[in-house]
């Protein structure tokens, strides 16, 4: 892409949770990794028209509900989507492991990231994102815990506001980054 030209993220996922395929998409693992492959392929198809015109386009994959998913076959569709994208140190693709629902303990998540970057073919290819939910209260936990663990990147809002039972406090996760000496390159001027 051309230094300076428009960026674009472009955003898909589909469920990989053991319970939704077989409650939602009646199918196995390959059945979800063709979804997910076939989505990647279309994408990068659409995505190559805006490159052509000058748009620099960042892929972003969720294996979404991938609490629920086995950490092995996470990593599994993760690498066969960035395969599809052609993924690599020059182009790398977002891969946000949401908590879509909060159902274990912060470290158990944190065990699930490092697991997860671990088996992940080509981890120097990848930014891991990480979107914890607060169904049990810990989304901060999860994300300090998670970036311990491997993760590049978090998505939150701005004190916990958003979607069902709130998603990450980006406000409170950085001031704890900052009251650790640890600059978040946030702007904390104006917090009223």
């Amino acid at each position: 892409a051309v230094k300076g030209a428009p960026r674009a993220v472009i955003h898909f996922y589909n469920s990989t949770s053991a319970l939704q395929r077989k409650v939602v998409f009646n199918t196995d693992k390959q059945g979800v990794t063709d979804i997910a492959v076939n989505a990647a392929k279309l994408i990068k198809q659409l995505g190559n028209k805006a490159k052509a015109d000058g748009t620099n386009i960042i892929y972003e994959y969720s294996p979404e509900s991938f609490m629920g998913t086995e950490t092995d076959f996470a990593a599994e569709i993760c690498a066969t989507v960035m395969d599809a994208l052609d993924a690599s140190e020059s182009n790398k693709v977002i891969l946000n492991l949401p908590s879509t629902v909060e159902s274990s303990t912060p470290n158990l998540f944190a065990d699930q990231i490092e697991y997860f970057c671990r088996c992940l073919p080509h981890r120097e290819h990848a930014i891991i994102s990480l979107h914890p939910h607060n169904d049990r209260g810990c989304a901060v936990a999860d994300a300090e815990l998670g970036v311990l663990a491997g993760a590049d990147r978090i998505e939150g809002t701005l004190f916990g506001n958003g979607e069902r039972t709130g998603n990450m406090d980006i406000v409170t996760m950085a001031m704890n980054l900052f009251s650790h000496g640890i600059d978040p390159e946030l702007d904390f001027s104006d917090m009223s």
